[in-house]
């Protein structure tokens, strides 16, 4: 292993920093991300000017995330990367990594504002989650807008965290999470964002690529219908956008039997995107689904690290 633990130090490690996540949620004060995040708008301002954009982000991006990366590296090799210290540090690494417990916290109001028929709360509350508008969507809309959030985030929020948690430790599962933090404040086709954020765009993709087909299959694994989840990965993935949220979005949608994609509004402008799943159009307690997928998936990567520690021990 890159991290140079166990396998059987991995696999306890990573339900410590699920069950951390699930106790304890994100931290309410002081978050490291959020101090990174202030730390990155700083950085964009001042490198963010000129020509050779480019290479400009390059170097923003390099001194945003290697040094405290290194950092972190160095706190394990100090305190003993098998020692209970350093063990203690990996640990919360991937604790901040994760959004496991943020996922059900943000979702899972938006279902019961529909089931009470409280439009307006339900409007609020998916807006908080979503880039589209949602001032006036259709009950129809906003479960749509909440389902393909939890799928595509249950990647971006937990699983690639657990995944380079388990490549590289620590230091691995920062990175990542570094790196898709930047990819979502750097990463838009904008006039400003365009060639300084590519770099920030491009890397999140590489380090998303595994990750975002290991949560596919799973979705295919754990769907009622795996021939159809992994048809309709095969078949739409390809037309959407992202190369890494398409896998993860076609499959969970096939998965669920549920038709998402589709019309929605950006910036006041319609778009109509390419059609995922197959099935209805999402309801309140589809938005309940998408997150048990995403829980059971969370638990399928748990015991599939647990049996590979105990094979290997």
């Amino acid at each position: 292993m890159l991290s140079g633990l166990s396998l059987v130090q991995v696999a306890l490690l990573l339900i410590a920093g699920v069950l951390l996540d699930v106790l304890l949620g994100e931290a309410r004060r002081w978050h490291p991300l959020v101090g990174f995040g202030t730390l990155a708008m700083r950085i964009e301002r001042l490198a963010n000017r000129g020509s050779y954009r480019i290479a400009r982000g390059v170097l923003a991006w390099s001194l945003a995330v290697l040094p405290l990366t290194a950092c972190a590296a160095w706190s394990i090799r100090q305190c003993g990367a098998g020692a209970l210290a350093g063990l203690g540090v990996h640990a919360l690494l991937l604790y901040f990594a994760l959004g496991l417990r943020s996922l059900r916290e943000h979702n899972l109001p938006i279902a019961d504002a529909l089931e009470r028929d409280d439009l307006a709360a339900a409007r609020t509350l998916t807006g908080r989650i979503v880039s589209r508008d949602t001032a006036a969507a259709n009950p129809t809309e906003l479960a749509k807008a909440s389902t393909e959030s939890l799928l595509e985030n249950g990647n971006d929020a937990v699983f690639g965290a657990l995944f380079w948690f388990a490549v590289a430790g620590g230091p691995g599962v920062l990175l990542f999470r570094l790196a898709n933090t930047l990819d979502a404040m750097w990463g838009y086709r904008t006039p400003r964002y365009d060639l300084f954020g590519r770099f920030a765009a491009r890397i999140d993709d590489v380090l998303n690529y595994l990750p975002a087909r290991l949560t596919a299959l799973s979705y295919v694994v754990l769907a009622d219908h795996p021939r159809r989840a992994w048809r309709c990965w095969h078949a739409q993935a390809p037309t959407w956008p992202s190369p890494n949220a398409g896998p993860v979005m076609a499959s969970g949608a096939g998965a669920l039997g549920l038709a998402l994609g589709g019309h929605a509004i950006y910036d006041g402008v319609a778009e109509t995107r390419p059609a995922l799943g197959d099935g209805v159009a999402p309801e309140g307690d589809d938005i309940r689904r998408a997150w048990r997928l995403v829980r059971a998936t969370t638990l399928l990567w748990l015991a599939a690290m647990m049996l590979a520690g105990a094979m290997y021990a």
